[in-house]
């Protein structure tokens, strides 16, 4: 069995070595995975428009498939790809299921420190008095108004750290609608938005809330 100590051992490995080690028997070190990837499927399933407690559900469902499937995971793509799209399918068959409201507001977190996302042309313009709980309320509410093609593009390239041809590959269209996408996105956001913001903080994901995903994720992956 390992331990706290010998896990820090196995963090720096690539994810084509960690899943070898894994399928070896070593299935502690699938925690190494949860918490690399918690972040971008939490930012993934509120991005398709699910909340918290949703997205959590999600989350372990799909980390307990990914574990039964390792198995099946080829290196035609990356990992990060390969788990986005099976986190994707579960959203899209839970929204289909229970006939999700899309609509509901997301509870979302920004700073004002916008300068990397959205260039401002008048970087005076960026004076303007606003907090960042307001300014949250503000892009929570426009995002879910994005249609949802251009809300998950934006959230996968922006807030989950894919590329433009990974994301193409998970949403399943070209590199160049992918493009299309993140600047009508963008502009659709900018209208509402008169300052730039970290993408970082939008969907954040507590590291209390990490703790309780792994957890919960491995204990049932150690009763299988």
């Amino acid at each position: 069995m390992t331990d706290n100590r010998a896990l820090k051992n196995y963090q720096q490995l690539s994810d084509p070595d960690l899943l070898e080690e894994i399928l070896l028997g070593n299935k502690e070190l699938f925690e190494i995975l949860i918490r690399r990837y918690n972040a971008s499927l939490y930012k993934t399933a509120r991005g398709y428009g699910y909340d918290h407690q949703d997205a959590e559900d999600l989350m372990q469902e799909t980390y307990i498939s990914v574990y039964k499937n390792l198995s099946r995971f080829r290196n035609d793509s990356s990992f990060k790809t390969w788990i986005i799209k099976i986190m994707l399918s579960f959203c899209y068959h839970k929204s289909k299921k229970n006939k999700y409201r899309k609509e509901r507001s997301a509870e979302l977190h920004a700073t004002h420190n916008y300068a990397n996302m959205f260039p401002s042309k008048n970087q005076n313009a960026t004076a303007m008095s606003v907090t960042n709980k307001e300014l949250g309320q503000v892009i929570g509410e426009t995002l879910n108004k994005l249609p949802e093609n251009y809300r998950l593009t934006f959230t996968l390239r922006e807030l989950s750290g894919l590329n433009v041809h990974e994301t193409a590959e998970v949403m399943n269209t070209t590199e160049a609608n992918v493009k299309v996408r993140m600047n009508r996105a963008r502009l659709m956001l900018r209208k509402e938005i008169e300052k730039i913001y970290s993408a970082e903080e939008i969907y954040e994901f507590n590291l209390v809330y990490c703790d309780r995903i792994v957890s919960i994720v491995m204990d049932k992956i150690n009763s299988l």
